[in-house]
């Protein structure tokens, strides 16, 4: 299961081309951390580097925005217009909620959308400091977290995405000045096939439970995504799409990965890629970077002065250690260290 979850993950075999092609594969990358996203991209590409992934930032095929689960994700541009209102009508709620928490009543926030957009339409694009600064002119609060949940109101309600990369920040738009005017809207169901369709792309086999938990979408709907798309059930219980067999590798070859790493995310349990070492990869809530051998976590890592440094939870084997080698190395050329 692990070794044919890799490969849908672009873990082993062919590799993509492009920032997009990866994207394609996974349909949404999360990205709250940006290194993570670009890292993401890295391992399941040949000869990319980072700013390759800022580029198609540029050039408009992919933004970030929040989707999933309430967190940033990497998709393709075509994808923004069918994901974002199927994932993220549940999100106002706790959005609101956090907003009053944070000393942001409903009409503050309304005021503050209408600062966002009117900043955008004259200026944009704009980082969130930029942001920040048109907002407290119109009165509303911005300390703490305010001003996160300002900008994820604005990004819930379609108005807004981010966009270009400006300096260490990624600027926002105004979802219709970037991406131009939305195409026919699809249906709910329909959007629900898709989902179910192209989450299997890159993460079958699954468990509906597994769509639920990372579409942030409720189980009811995960499955009937999974009966229009005309997935099927294996002996298992796992589904994936019918489509003649694909030769698996017994396991994918060791890689770094970064911290978010989709792997880790895509389904409702991680244990089988973490092992006992799950609460030394995730750490209140936070992915760490680590390293992927044989299917399995077997170190953390971290950059220092530009070198890749490890932390195996084990000594490693010499052609498990050589090949991490290579790749760290590849790790700091994507980087640019």
């Amino acid at each position: 299961m692990t070794a044919e979850r890799c490969a849908a993950q672009l873990l082993c075999g062919d590799r993509a081309g492009s920032p997009e092609e990866v994207a394609r594969r996974l349909l949404a990358i999360q990205a709250q951390d940006p290194r993570g996203a670009r890292l993401a991209i890295r391992a399941r590409s040949a000869g990319l580097s980072a700013s390759d992934v800022d580029s198609a930032l540029t050039r408009r095929s992919m933004i970030v925005t929040w989707l999933n689960r309430g967190t940033l994700h990497l998709v393709r541009a075509e994808d923004y217009w069918w994901l974002h209102p199927l994932t993220t009508g549940q999100l106002r709620a706790g959005n609101s909620r956090r907003l009053a928490q944070e000393g942001v009543p409903s009409q503050d926030a309304e005021r503050a959308v209408a600062a966002v957009r009117a900043a955008l339409a004259a200026d944009g694009p704009l980082t969130r400091s930029q942001l920040r600064e048109r907002v407290a002119a119109a009165g509303v609060r911005t300390e703490r977290q305010a001003m996160v949940h300002i900008l994820a109101l604005a990004s819930i309600r379609g108005l807004i995405v981010r966009g270009p990369v400006a300096g260490r920040d990624q600027a926002f738009v105004l979802t219709r000045d970037w991406l131009g005017a939305p195409p026919p809207a699809m249906g709910r169901e329909a959007a629900l096939g898709e989902l179910a369709r192209r989450y299997l792309a890159g993460h079958a086999p699954a468990a509906d439970r597994d769509l639920a938990r990372w579409a942030g979408i409720g189980l009811r709907d995960a499955r009937l995504g999974l009966a229009r798309c005309g997935a099927v059930q294996r002996a298992d219980r796992l589904a994936e799409m019918p489509a003649k067999p694909r030769r698996v590798a017994a396991a994918p070859p060791p890689r770094l990965l970064g911290a978010f790493d989709p792997l880790l995310l895509g389904w409702a349990s991680r244990d089988a890629i973490t092992g006992p070492h799950r609460r030394i990869v995730t750490v209140n809530g936070l992915f760490r970077p680590f390293a992927l051998a044989d299917g399995r976590a077997v170190a953390t890592w971290t950059i220092n002065d530009g070198e890749v440094v490890l932390a195996p939870f084990a000594e490693l084997d010499p052609e498990t250690r050589a090949a991490l080698d290579t790749d760290a190395a590849d790790v700091t050329r994507f980087l640019g260290q």
